[in-house]
């Protein structure tokens, strides 16, 4: 109910009422009565308002909080996505260096290959220009087994064949050409001391040792080897004899 309704039934009510004393002091009674109601229902509208302006206030603030932590989320999220988009970028770079690195290795790669078919098409075009100057000299080939002086003589012998005779120095550097270990070839000073001769008897008449040889060291050293190596700048195919002892096991160059 309306206080100003409250307050005008009150007033009517007092002026009905004025035809007696007992009537009239009635009245005030209800009249104060409902004031008290009345101040105590403002009372309780004040104080529901305060509440609601409270809970108002904490609703604004709980708002803002969450407005404030969503916004430093998607701050942090925004942070994050641009950090993740540096990576991809920073590795797309490397993948792409590493891409062309690879197209390099690769053409790299495949000049090597080219190099090396050339090359050993040049091994087996030199290959077979040796076998027909074999051919032309004479047939030469290298025993399979390591045998003493005489017994790769012997191998030699057991196929048509003697070890090799060196005479020339053109014949020196095409028998260097295709030894790459230490064989014997067909030279000794068994029967004399000091006196070298070939398989077929004949008398040495040029050598092609290496410095300081013959030495006849330990008195025992009668056959000679050829030692060249071509992997060995120092040394050289015209300086390549030296006296070992006979009984050493090596391969021999046989020539027929």
């Amino acid at each position: 109910m309306d206080l100003e309704a409250i307050y005008e039934n009150v007033e009517s009510r007092d002026i009905k009422n004025t035809t007696g004393p007992q009537t009239q002091s009635q009245g005030q009674d209800e009249g104060k009565d409902l004031k008290r109601r009345g101040s105590r229902c403002l009372v309780l509208i004040t104080v529901g308002l305060g509440l609601i302006c409270v809970l108002l206030l904490v609703f604004i603030i709980l708002q803002h909080i969450t407005i404030t932590a969503e916004r430093d989320l998607i701050k942090s999220y925004k942070n994050t996505v641009e950090e993740f988009n540096q990576t991809i970028n920073s590795l797309q770079d490397s993948y792409t260096d590493l891409m062309t690195e690879k197209h390099q290795l690769q053409n790299n790669f495949n000049s090597l290959s080219q190099k090396k078919q050339e090359l050993e098409n040049r091994v087996a075009a030199l290959s077979e220009e040796l076998k027909k100057e074999a051919t032309k000299r004479g047939w030469f080939f290298v025993s399979t087994e390591l045998k003493s002086w005489s017994d790769s003589r012997q191998y030699c012998r057991d196929r048509g064949a003697d070890l090799v005779i060196i005479n020339t120095e053109e014949k020196q550097r095409f028998i260097s050409s295709f030894v790459s270990e230490r064989v014997w070839i067909g030279l000794s000073d068994t029967e004399n001391e000091g006196i070298m001769k070939w398989v077929d008897n004949s008398p040495l008449k040029q050598g092609f040792w290496l410095k300081g040889e013959p030495n006849n060291y330990y008195e025992n050293e009668d056959c000679i080897e050829l030692n060249y190596k071509r992997d060995q700048v120092e040394m050289s195919p015209l300086n390549s004899w030296n006296d070992v002892p006979c009984s050493e096991k090596k391969k021999g160059i046989c020539e027929k």
